[in-house]
């Protein structure tokens, strides 16, 4: 199993992330600001998906990571350590 630690610089690497408390709009995506949907906000919640490691920093502990189901232009998040799992090799 790979973590976060044990990732070697210059692989690619993909994982399912969860950003905590955001704004979501009807359908669980990412709202308000962080959409170009003219959806209302529905609620604030937790937001799971799946990207690619874009960027670490081990003093932090956080990672960038580029969103796979993002439509048009890709968006990325920036997380903890501890809401990013199954990371693998690509």
């Amino acid at each position: 199993m790979i973590t976060v630690e044990k990732m070697k610089p210059g692989k690619g690497y993909e994982c399912t992330f969860t950003v905590k408390n955001i704004p979501l709009d009807e359908f669980g995506r990412p709202g308000g600001m962080m959409s170009l949907a003219d959806l209302p906000i529905e609620k604030y919640g937790d937001y799971t998906s799946t990207g690619a490691i874009v960027a670490r920093d081990l003093n932090t502990k956080l990672v960038e990571v580029e969103d796979s189901s993002s439509d048009g232009k890709p968006k990325t998040y920036v997380v903890k350590f501890e809401n990013v799992e199954n990371i693998n090799a690509v």
